[in-house]
């Protein structure tokens, strides 16, 4: 048996660690990854141009653009609580050029999931 103090700081443990897992502000960083998050904004891909994708920015500091709209992202708002989680990282990039990374995002409150880049080029792009 654990001593008292223990057993009753393991659990408070326990759960302020996944609380700061999920609640740190930074991105996945290894595919399978997930993080908990913030959506901070949500617009189109070139700012005030109806119909020219999709943009979504983030509490953590991430974000997920598109050249086309989608619905999943433009239905979501400010301040609703996602799942960030890391599905995919291009290979053979130019040192410090970390572009084009996917996360498959999951909105709380709308329950519907999309799979965008980071950026509009992948490593190595424009």
């Amino acid at each position: 048996m654990l001593p008292r103090f223990l057993t009753i700081l393991l659990p408070a443990f326990i759960v302020l660690t996944a609380i700061k897992s999920a609640h740190a502000g930074g991105m996945p960083t290894q595919i399978g990854e997930c993080v908990e998050t913030r959506v901070r904004a949500v617009g189109t891909r070139l700012e005030n141009v109806p119909g020219s994708g999709s943009l979504i920015t983030f509490a953590n500091g991430g974000q997920q653009v598109s050249y086309k709209q989608i619905p999943q992202v433009d239905q979501s708002r400010a301040g609703d609580v996602v799942m960030m989680c890391l599905v995919y990282i291009p290979r053979n990039c130019p040192p410090g050029d970390y572009r084009g990374r996917r996360y498959r995002t999951t909105n709380s409150r709308t329950a519907q999931t999309w799979t965008l880049p980071d950026a509009e080029h992948m490593c190595g792009g424009a």
